[in-house]
Parts: C-alpha cells; structure tokens; sequence
C-alpha cells in the first residue's frame, strides 16, 4: 500500500515539463463525449516493425524509436519527445522477419513516434538504426476514442468496435488502419492514463 501511495505521490509532484509532451497540430472538428473527430496537418512520423504482442511489440518498438530521438542519429541530435506514440497492426506476411502472426505466432506492428513540427523531411536528421524509417503523413482526418485503463490489446479492439460504430452513424467511412494509441510516460498509473484508438476517416459524401 505504500508503494502505491508513493506512486501516486511521485506522479503528481513531478514538473510539468516532465509530465507535459507536445501533440501534433489538430484542429478539433467534433466533440461527442469520449468520441472525437480531428484535423491534422501533415507530418512526419519515424517508425520501426517489430513482432509480438501488442504490449511487447510497444515495449520493443519504443526502445529504438527513443534512441533515435535521444541523439543516436546523423546530426547526434536530441529531439523532443512528442505524444502520442501509436502501434499499427500489419496484415501483410512477409517471407523474411518480422513475420505477421497468425493465431499463435506473431503479429507484426508498426510503432511510430511523430516528429516535432520544426523539423522538415530535408532538416530532420536521419536514425543511425537502420531498422527506422522515416516517412511523411498527408493531412488526414482522424476519428478517436479515449479510454483510461492499462491499455491492453483486447481493451483497444473493444473500443475500436465502439469507434468503428460511431464513424458510421457520423457519416464517415474507415479510410485506412486503426492506430492503438498511448499518451503517457510508463509511470503514470493506470486509471490515469489516456489511451486511444485513432481511424482515418473520409465522409461518405466524397
């Protein structure tokens, strides 16, 4: 019990600056309770593949991503840290590593950080890990759910049910995979934490 309450502790007394990551540039189209519709500007995100669970395969894919950010790069430039970091199901198999699983074996995930806004595809410095690349994301609208709680695979599959339901009675249509999304640091307990599942969306209108 005393751990818990030093936890607890901990949390809230840590700096803002600490606690406090920058978020991609949105603009809030609607706001229905938990459920969110947003513009985003382009972007660039830097993401490595990794095999797993959806726990494990965030674990491995945060370790390089934060290497990259924290100087192991052409420039030996430390970058700030941006939110949220998001893991993206692959369903393509591949004949070499990492394989997509198939109900015991693997899955394959994309974990992707989003670089801050000041850095250009012809500024930003390229990893040293070659594992890690670096991509552009078009302006896109994304439709959201947010969810406190562990974060587990089967708590995001849940809610992308729940999202994948409202996009339709909104008017919308899925235009690309689901993205599991996490907001905060690993030490941030639990009933606290902000998870989302994020969809791009089109209007069915187009």
């Amino acid at each position: 019990m005393r751990g818990l309450i030093f936890v607890v502790v901990l949390t809230f007394c840590l700096p803002l600056s600490v606690l406090a990551v920058d978020e991609p540039p949105h603009t809030v189209v609607l706001k229905d309770h938990k459920f969110e519709l947003r513009q985003y500007r382009a972007m660039l995100i830097a993401e490595v593949t990794v095999t797993g669970d959806m726990r494990r395969a965030g674990n491995s894919g945060f370790k390089p991503l934060a290497d990259y950010i924290f100087g192991n790069n052409t420039s030996a430039e430390k970058m700030q840290m941006t939110a949220p970091v998001t893991r993206t199901e692959s369903t393509k198999i591949a004949m070499t590593a990492p394989v997509t699983r198939v109900e015991n074996d693997d899955k394959s995930w994309t974990v992707a950080f989003v670089m801050p806004v000041k850095w250009t595809k012809e500024t930003l410095p390229q990893p040293n890990n070659p594992d890690i690349s670096i991509r552009e994301v078009p302006a896109e609208l994304i439709a959201s759910i947010r969810f406190s709680g562990r974060g587990s695979e089967v708590s995001h599959k849940k809610k992308q049910l729940e999202l994948e339901q409202w996009i339709d009675q909104q008017g919308y249509v899925v235009a690309g995979e689901p993205r599991y999304a996490g907001y905060d640091a690993p030490w941030v307990l639990w009933p606290l934490r902000r998870n989302e599942v994020m969809i791009p969306v089109v209007s069915e209108n187009l």
